[in-house]
């Protein structure tokens, strides 16, 4: 483990709050309190609380919990009380429209934020709104309508007096830093060569250059200088609809990307645009029709709203070029060092790629030296993040094989692995990692455990439940 880590979990011992998605600087390490190995609602659960359905995952201050939800086509943020799980409010958030969204998850995927006191929610059927901690509202953003057909995922973050949001759609990607006291936008910057993408910003300090955003994106991430917004580096090769939120260990950068088409021997080269223009361009409008294009499957109803990014009934240049980039990702988890360098990074600040048995949408866990992924199946590794090199891949074992959407978590020496089926994991950590026990609760599940003072919050798309030891 580097220095940087060893300095700063101090602090996470001695914090109070889960202000973010996936926790402090979003490294899913919680305070080291004595945490149970089994999550049992008979012998050691202190509370379990009713709530509205949803894939966002909750966040603390010192006394509230806070989420997100939806009730038929109503939209909720909500505050429960830390201790007890008592409702304290409940806000109901415009719904001006019904945009598309993959029902693996729903409308109400991205996580809240908090400065300590204030929540700060998302919503891509309606845009950013924030309450303080007596469900008063402060402010509201109006955005959108956007244009991604699997809505949205990406989680605002705060930093400072900024509140960063990432907005990653088939056109007009953006990403921007809004003052959270006043709601007033201090900088906004186009993503356009970005297509729809589901991953979360982080905010990167390395040792000798100035504080940045980092975001993942279709085939890229981009780094951004935190108080100007300006474009710093980038690093290409990555797959699509990237997920994870980045992980900081002092100058280094781990991101994972995958998705479907990207592993080794499923990659496609695709003729370049100008040379299909010619050859299928038949009424020579410098556009391909669904009669047009080569690949007829392109002409599917799916198919095509998959690759006609605006919509328009053709696949111009832009079009094309996003196919063949889909065609030919490179899914890898990756270790990137900018070292202070500019532009384009890739054959120049990746220290190494590994591209055996990623996951689909969980981050990776950095703990104690070692990296961690953990894989729909329920295969789970452990990984040098020196060099990027296995050293356990296997089965968690027979009762942890769904699929895995959330996030692993660690605290008092103990990973949490939550899967669809609300199975919750938990593995003691170390190159050869071993599985402890698996506890089941009822529901289905989406979203990432938080973990705080000796408690851990599970949300299932029923209830919240808290376990202590």
């Amino acid at each position: 483990m580097r220095w940087s880590l060893l300095l700063l979990l101090p602090l996470l011992a001695n914090a109070a709050e889960w202000p973010q998605y996936r926790g402090p600087q979003g490294l899913g390490i919680a305070n080291e309190a004595p945490l149970p190995t089994r999550l049992d609602p008979e012998k050691n659960l202190v509370w379990k609380a009713a709530t509205p359905n949803g894939g966002s995952s909750p966040i603390l201050t010192e006394q509230r919990l806070f989420l997100t939800g939806y009730e038929g086509e109503r939209l909720f943020v909500v505050a429960l009380d830390r201790s007890n799980g008592e409702l304290l409010w409940k806000r109901e958030v415009p719904r001006p429209r019904e945009e598309m969204f993959n029902k693996t998850h729903g409308p109400a995927s991205p996580s809240p934020v908090t400065d300590g006191e204030n929540v700060y929610a998302f919503f891509g059927d309606f845009g950013l709104i924030s309450f303080d901690a007596d469900g008063n509202e402060r402010w509201r953003m109006p955005l959108g309508p956007f244009d991604n057909i699997n809505g949205h995922g990406s989680s605002p973050i705060i930093d400072g007096d900024k509140l960063i949001l990432a907005v990653d759609q088939n056109i007009n990607s953006f990403i921007a830093a809004i003052d959270k006291d006043s709601g007033k936008i201090l900088w906004q910057v186009d993503r356009s060569e970005i297509t729809r993408g589901y991953g979360t910003p982080g905010v990167f300090r390395p040792s000798n250059d100035v504080p940045q955003i980092v975001m993942p994106g279709s085939y890229t991430t981009i780094s951004y200088d935190l108080e100007t917004g300006k474009k710093l580096w980038w690093v290409r090769r990555m797959a699509w609809q990237l997920k994870c939120v980045p992980l900081f260990d002092g100058d280094v950068i781990y991101i994972n990307s995958w998705e479907a088409g990207g592993d080794p021997g499923q990659r496609r080269e695709t003729a370049p645009f100008d040379e299909v223009i010619a050859e299928h361009d038949a009424d020579k409008d410098g556009q391909l029709s669904k009669a047009e294009v080569p690949d007829q499957r392109l002409a599917g109803d799916r198919n095509w709203l998959e690759h006609d990014l605006d919509a328009n009934g053709f696949m111009g240049r832009r079009d094309w070029d996003f196919y063949a980039a889909r065609r030919a990702p490179e899914n890898s988890l990756l270790a990137i060092r900018p070292e202070g360098r500019r532009g384009d990074l890739t054959e120049t600040a990746v220290e190494w790629r590994y591209n055996r048995s990623l996951p689909n949408s969980p981050s990776p866990l950095l703990l104690d030296g070692l990296l961690y992924l953990i894989k729909s199946g329920g295969i789970f590794q452990s990984i040098d993040p020196k060099t990027g090199e296995p050293i356990k891949l296997a089965r968690l074992g027979k009762e942890s094989v769904d699929k895995f959407w959330a996030s692993p978590v660690a605290g008092d020496g103990k990973i949490y692995l939550l899967d669809q089926g609300c199975n919750v994991t938990v593995v003691k950590p170390g190159a050869q990692w071993e599985t402890l026990a698996v506890s089941p609760l009822e529901g289905y599940c989406l979203a990432t455990p938080a973990i705080v003072d000796g408690r851990i919050f599970v949300r299932t798309d029923q209830a919240v439940y808290a376990f202590e030891e």
